[in-house]
């Protein structure tokens, strides 16, 4: 097995016209931001949202005639299940896909919606994994593997052929890493472009298998991650070997930066990416000396996030800013006590959001109760002249601090 700068030329011909040439633009506000001159590419403008259909439809085209008629088998929850039944329904190659049983029901739909057949099976991905590959022995089907095959990683390397055609003058490329199949193909391609140019892989802290790997590591592995789209437990056999001649450094981004990345490019960039496609530009945030004056290219990788995630995401962004918050004051149980309270928010122009009271659960006397007010103000600094003013008259104030 393995994987060439002619690979990836051929997948690029291949797979031109039938999955979108995303954009790759400048960004002159994160490059103030972050020190550097920073350009994204906005590779969840795919149909499916996400880069995994280039990969995805090169394995399907280097089918032959018989293994298209039989049907191709892949065990994925995510963006990879997606793609695969996408391409393979428009080329008319039936597509099974298995999930666990825990697989949130949005996952199937959009799977089934674009033409996958969806088999539910087992409790984890494991599960999935081993009952897919005894499917495809009994029913004579292409097993298309997610990021550990050469034909999937050589269209994942087109990117950063893009990249590079589009922004010659890049000089570091900075690549979310779970399996290694699209920093193999991207680093493969960009090496063989401009030898010099500097390839930082990047993983969720709480999933760091790669970098163990990569780096004789003994870091824990797993967690509830918001980048789960490289949540991965296991990186694939081949990308490793690809990976470890190819990668200049390895970085882990922790929760709350990818949380205060993606916010940040909904904000200043107004697109929607998931925690796997904020990653990068978490590491160029939260490692800025290593980027400092560079040319950085930075892969927007996904888009696919659950809309009631997102709203928590922003809204935790927000009370970490110091735009929202959450203050707990000690009042007297009787009449127009909070009213004066709420004279204070006045003054200081601090809005309202939410009252609750506590009288029952506390250790405060019979005669006594906790509110809890959620605020919302200009910046941090609005909400600590309104705590200091409450102080100085006399209440207990606690501020509720964000993870």
């Amino acid at each position: 097995m393995r994987l060439t700068i002619e690979d990836i030329r051929a997948a690029q011909m291949r797979i031109s016209g039938h999955v979108v040439r995303t954009d790759m633009d400048h960004s002159r506000t994160l490059s103030e931001i972050c020190g550097c001159n920073v350009w994204l590419k906005f590779e969840n403008l795919q149909f499916t949202a996400a880069y995994k259909e280039r990969g995805a439809l090169n394995a399907l085209l280097l089918l032959t005639q018989e293994q298209r008629e039989r049907g191709v088998i892949a065990a994925s929850a995510g963006n990879h299940a997606q793609g695969l039944s996408y391409h393979g329904t428009r080329l008319g190659v039936p597509v099974t896909i298995v999930m666990p049983r825990t697989t949130p029901t949005v996952k199937v739909m959009q799977t089934e919606s674009v033409g996958g057949k969806v088999v539910l099976e087992g409790e984890t991905f494991d599960d999935a994994y081993a009952f897919a590959r005894s499917m495809e022995k009994q029913l004579g089907l292409t097993f298309v593997h997610p990021f550990d095959e050469p034909a999937v990683a050589a269209g994942q390397g087109t990117v950063a052929l893009e990249m590079l055609e589009d922004v010659p003058e890049l000089d570091m490329l900075v690549i979310p890493v779970g399996g290694g199949g699209l920093a193999s193909g991207m680093g493969t391609a960009a090496r063989a472009i401009k030898p010099d140019i500097g390839l930082i892989g990047v993983e969720a802290e709480l999933f760091p298998s790669m970098y163990n790997v990569l780096k004789g590591a003994h870091l824990p592995t797993g967690g509830d991650t918001l980048a789960e789209g490289i949540a991965v437990k296991e990186p694939g056999k081949f990308t490793q070997k690809v990976l470890a001649g190819l990668l200049d450094d390895f970085v882990l981004v922790n929760e709350s930066a990818m949380e205060h990345a993606l916010a940040l490019l909904l904000q200043i960039e107004k697109t929607v990416v998931e925690g796997a496609g904020a990653a990068g530009l978490a590491a160029v945030l939260e490692n800025r000396e290593m980027f400092a004056g560079r040319n950085v290219g930075i892969v927007l990788s996904g888009g696919n996030i659950d809309q009631r995630l997102l709203a928590n995401v922003l809204l935790r962004d927000l009370a970490r800013s110091g735009r929202l918050a959450r203050l707990r004051l000690v009042l007297q149980d009787r009449p127009g006590a909070l009213f004066k309270v709420m004279e204070e928010f006045d003054r200081h122009q601090v809005n309202i959001l939410e009252v609750y009271h506590q009288r029952i659960f506390t250790h405060l006397p019979a005669k006594g109760l906790t509110a809890d007010i959620e605020c919302e103000a200009r910046d941090g600094g609005q909400i600590a002249a309104l705590i200091a003013a409450l102080r100085a008259k006399g209440y207990e104030v606690n501020q509720a601090e964000p993870n």
